[in-house]
């Protein structure tokens, strides 16, 4: 296993391999860049296969965090960690406690957060031993309805650019995987007249969606194939591959799954077949906005305001794309990285 020389390395700024014997706590803090501010990001607890796939996993997923947090315009940098094994035989309070105190060493340069096998209770452990925490129970709320609204402005933002105007009357949008940011994004798309179709692994969520949104339920396999105008992919990362990609029939991707692209190539493949696509760390930023806005003064109609400039966003990278012949994802990440370039360039000039 080589760091520098992973194919996600990109420059990171610290990466950092905490372990507890104690506690049993294995885990993998990425620090990717603090020019604009401290890298904040969550932390994922996940049984990987092996350590490289680990090492990869908060590599990339911290670099997406550094671009998503210049976009969304939060005044943070980008981070990420990862606990390596499974939640449910090792989570513990005194685990959360000794990863705190890793995160603490840091000194700031890493804010950590909830993500994928961890909750706002297992921050609050976190809490305990350092002050570098983020996403902690009644203060901000529950990031999900944050989410969902960032990828709601999005897809309207998305609808617009393809057909001049942004109304979801008898649209018809897949979304793929009914989670607490899937079920709000359902209800924010009925409410505004879109048709859903709908698919999760799960036994019976599909059958609520039905009655409370009059969706129709799809066959979790087959959701990514149905005839939609919009395809919203909110489940696992990679479910845009040289699979799905050659039968899918939306013309447009805009969805709140992290990783949405097996590799970058099938952006590019996405392009190619005249498929706009939303990149996800774009309009997936909603709860990593309303997060930034924590704090005694939080105010959630501040905080939503902000996360609805996803839309503008969008729009903006959508038309460069367009007039440059760029795929989205590729411009999203040219235009953090000069988001990135300037403030240096102000950092130095500030500091000669």
């Amino acid at each position: 296993m080589s760091v520098f020389g992973s194919e996600h390395f990109d420059d990171h700024e610290e990466v950092v391999f905490c372990r507890d014997a104690e506690t049993g706590l294995n885990a993998i803090i990425a620090v990717h860049d603090t020019t604009l501010g401290a890298g904040l990001g969550g932390c994922r607890f996940w049984p990987y296969a092996s350590e490289d796939e680990a090492v990869a996993d908060v590599l990339r997923l911290s670099r997406g965090m550094t671009y998503k947090a210049a976009l969304a315009g939060t005044g943070r940098g980008g981070g990420k960690s990862v606990i390596i094994g499974d939640p449910a035989k090792l989570r513990s309070p005194g685990l959360f406690r000794a990863m705190g105190r890793f995160v603490e060493k840091l000194g700031g340069s890493y804010i950590i957060a909830e993500d994928v096998g961890t909750s706002p209770d297992d921050m609050a452990h976190v809490r305990e031993t350092t002050r570098h925490v983020a996403g902690l129970a009644g203060l901000s709320g529950d990031p999900s309805p944050a989410t969902a609204h960032g990828v709601f402005v999005g897809i309207r933002a998305a609808l617009k650019h393809c057909r001049g105007n942004d109304s979801l009357a008898g649209v018809r949008v897949a979304v793929q995987g009914l989670g607490h940011v899937g079920w709000d994004l359902c209800r924010q798309l009925h409410e505004a007249g879109a048709k859903l179709l709908v698919a999760d692994i799960r036994d019976g969520v599909c059958e609520r969606a039905t009655k409370a949104f009059g969706a129709e339920a799809v066959a979790a396999d087959r959701i990514h194939a149905v005839e939609a105008d919009v395809f919203a992919p909110c489940a696992l990362g990679a479910g845009l591959n040289d699979r799905t990609i050659p039968v899918l029939k939306a013309r447009i991707v805009a969805g709140s799954a992290n990783n949405q692209l097996a590799e970058d190539r099938h952006g590019d493949m996405l392009a190619e077949r005249g498929v706009l696509y939303a990149p996800d760390y774009v309009i997936n930023a909603g709860g990593v906005i309303n997060i930034t806005h924590e704090g005694p003064d939080y105010d959630r109609e501040t905080a939503m305001r902000h996360v609805a400039t996803i839309g503008d966003t969008l729009a903006d990278l959508f038309a460069r794309a367009e007039a440059e012949d760029v795929a989205t994802h590729r411009m999203a990440d040219r235009m953090a990285r000069e988001i990135i370039s300037k403030a240096r360039e102000k950092a130095r000039l500030l500091a000669a």
